[in-house]
């Protein structure tokens, strides 16, 4: 007996539609927090716990990334996604997105040493950060990949935050929001490369719908974040 064909499989044009409709659907640019933001409306000691909190993120993704090669047979593959790790850690002492990050940390008052020791980061934040970095471990690889599409939503994002900031926050030292600028950018070639990946490798119906399921839980996770930050920062409970 012949092979049953997967006949219920999505094309790449529709399985790549069904993807967007998600990330359109579940972005977390549309969180009160963001909303609030981008519209000068949060306070300095807003902004700080932010930038604190969203640094544990940062410091995660690398280890992420190195989850998903790990589990990646696929030595072509790993090739793609290697650049990843060294675009957040950076090759040397001094680069990378992290660093970064920490330079918009110090424009914005703070002592390197206050993020670097993760004082202020609240647990709400620590739980899905932590929860993103065990999905990437112990998913396919390709389904990991396919919870980095965050990124096709993220120039946009960037570019609206780095307007705001400009505009809103001029106490933030401008040298601070380099991130912001190579992200408007760098995000639009990982976003592609991740993309491709995806549609190439999660080539059976149940795999397509982990993706589409990662896509989610990824927005769940930048939403959950900033639900913690929120609640602590802006409604009072500090």
């Amino acid at each position: 007996m012949g092979c049953i064909m997967d006949i219920n499989i999505w094309d790449q044009d529709t399985f790549a539609a069904r993807l967007r409709e998600v990330g359109t659907r579940r972005y977390h640019d549309m969180h009160p927090f963001h909303l609030l933001m981008n519209n000068g409306r949060l306070s300095a000691e807003a902004i700080r716990g932010w930038v604190a909190n969203r640094f544990y993120y940062q410091r995660n993704i690398p280890i992420k990334d190195a989850a998903i090669v790990s589990n990646c047979p696929i030595r072509e593959v790993r090739r793609v996604w290697l650049h990843r790790i060294l675009d957040h850690d950076g090759a040397r002492e001094g680069e990378g997105g992290i660093e970064a990050w920490l330079r918009l940390a110090e424009a914005c008052g703070m002592a390197r040493e206050e993020i670097l020791d993760g004082r202020h980061v609240l647990p709400g934040v620590r739980f899905a950060v932590d929860a993103y970095v065990n999905f990437a471990r112990t998913k396919p690889w390709p389904v990991a990949v396919a919870s980095s599409l965050t990124e096709l939503f993220a120039p946009d994002l960037m570019a609206e935050r780095l307007a705001a900031f400009e505009k809103h926050y001029s106490w933030v030292q401008p040298s601070g929001l380099e991130y912001f600028r190579r992200r408007v950018t760098q995000a639009r070639v990982d976003s592609e490369e991740g993309l491709q990946l995806t549609l190439t490798y999660c080539n059976t119906e149940a795999l397509q719908e982990e993706a589409l399921r990662a896509l989610s839980f990824k927005c769940d996770v930048l939403w959950s974040m900033l639900d913690a930050i929120q609640v602590d920062y802006v409604s009072g409970n500090r």
